[in-house]
């Protein structure tokens, strides 16, 4: 075996590992848009994708498929790889078939990843597997002892696939371009190791439609997507009553209307009843968690606020597009995970308001724990106020909205108020609403009132 073609086959073992593992990040970050990035949705996803790729690894040893025909075989698998990567990573596709689903019927994310990881993560990770184990074939024929040194370059694509795209390409290009890159390598993949002029046209075809669908004009023009990142994928829409939402991987983060300067009904809420009404004998220290589109505490230019989230860009589509105006000077904004934020920090504040539960499907899972509020718990200061914005069910109707009580009362179990916003037939089935639990950090002496001692009448007027 030559020097050249020796090079060129671990090339294609190293590029086959890169895309391999650079699709499947993507998909994951694509489909958190619709079913949340849960470790159920995650298995699912990793699961299939490793079962087809093992599959296609057992097959490609078949000795049905002669040497002479490899070369052909791969050149045909790598524009297979690159359209099937166009349909399942592609945002607008992926929104149609998520669309489709629910006017079907199927609304529940576990079938939802089901059928997309069948359906659309099946034949590229086959493939994956299959090219692998052909081109070890062509390595072995020449060299048996090569073995070490595919599973190396193999695992070496797979690890820059996996640095790169999160920490890099998502982050800094977008996730429409990273995916363009990934169909681009396939595509040139399949022209180097076909080498005939026939596969140029279904790879120009290939790539033309990934480049067309995937381009900023179409994303903003069509879904008015502004940011397509690592972390998010922030829209902001113009309402008939003259309101604006931010949208926040598919989900309304915060409501605007700029005639009333008013924000969603539980943000108003907060606003009139915790924060409007602080004394003003000294600044209070206010810390948000998930800073959304910056609507707490609008219009208050006296206290000081800390706004913490991992979304870098928030601050700029909110005062660009959302708010249309700049931040007040006493709002402060810190790109961090709010668990490390507070982890990091000592300081303790008269009100945290944490707003990071977007719905029970999208919700950190890390940040409803005991855990967690524990040490959210040690950053309110003395007479301070804990605001928890929660969405579920006003009536317990499911186990999440009652496991979180129940988590919720383990760490507060004094001083607490269930705040329900917004109307809720707690008879009917579906009772989802915006929810606050609020703790107040204030002395408490867990008495209680008995038949046999009740001083009611002392306790009402003691400050």
């Amino acid at each position: 075996m030559s020097r050249k073609l020796r090079i060129w086959l671990v090339f294609l073992i190293f590029l086959n590992g890169y895309v391999s593992l650079s699709f499947e990040l993507v998909v994951l970050r694509q489909l958190s848009f619709w079913v949340g990035s849960s470790a159920v949705i995650t298995s699912i996803i990793m699961g299939v994708f490793l079962g087809f790729m093992s599959l296609g690894y057992f097959l490609g040893s078949s000795e049905r498929i002669e040497t002479k025909n490899i070369r052909r075989i791969l050149g045909a698998s790598f524009i297979v790889i690159a359209s099937f990567s166009f349909l399942a990573s592609s945002f607008p596709l992926v929104s149609e078939y998520f669309e489709w689903l629910y006017s079907w019927g199927i609304t529940s994310s576990v079938i939802q990843t089901f059928i997309f990881s069948f359906l659309l993560l099946s034949v590229g990770p086959f493939l994956f597997g299959f090219n692998t184990t052909l081109l070890s074939r062509l390595l072995h024929k020449y060299n048996t002892n090569y073995t070490g040194n595919i599973m190396a370059w193999d695992t070496i694509g797979s690890v820059l696939g996996s640095l790169l795209t999160t920490l890099l390409l998502m982050p800094f290009i977008g996730v429409n371009y990273t995916v363009i890159l990934i169909i681009a390598l396939s595509v040139f993949a399949a022209i180097i190791t076909h080498q005939k002029w026939t596969i140029i046209v279904p790879c120009l075809i290939v790539l033309v439609l990934t480049i067309l669908v995937n381009s900023d004009y179409v994303l903003r023009n069509r879904f008015g997507i502004l940011v397509n990142n690592a972390n998010s994928t922030i829209s902001v829409t113009s309402q008939q009553d003259g309101s604006r939402i931010l949208y926040m991987n598919g989900l309304p983060m915060s409501v605007y209307y700029p005639g009333t300067k008013y924000g969603a009904d539980y943000i108003n809420y907060i606003n009139h009843n915790f924060i409007f009404n602080m004394p003003q004998d000294r600044p209070r220290k206010i810390l948000i968690l998930g800073a959304g589109g910056f609507t707490a505490g609008l219009q208050d230019t006296y206290n000081e606020y800390i706004f913490v989230d991992i979304e870098h860009t928030l601050q700029e589509i909110s005062e660009k597009y959302f708010l249309g105006m700049p931040l007040e000077n006493n709002k402060k904004f810190i790109v961090q995970d709010a668990s490390q934020y507070l982890k990091n920090s000592t300081e303790q504040y008269d009100m945290i308001l944490l707003d990071v539960y977007s719905n029970s499907f999208q919700v950190p899972e890390g940040f409803i724990t005991a855990e967690f509020m524990e040490r959210v718990k040690t950053h309110v200061a003395s007479n301070g106020i804990l605001i928890m914005n929660m969405i579920a069910s006003q009536s317990f109707q499911d186990k999440y909205s009652q496991v979180f009580d129940n988590t919720f009362h383990l760490v507060f179990p004094n001083n607490s108020q269930r705040q329900v916003i917004g109307y809720s037939n707690p008879w009917q089935y579906g009772d989802v609403v915006n929810i606050l639990y609020i703790w107040y950090n204030r002395d408490n002496d867990n008495r209680i009132y008995t038949i046999n001692k009740t001083p009611v009448i002392y306790d009402r007027y003691i400050k």
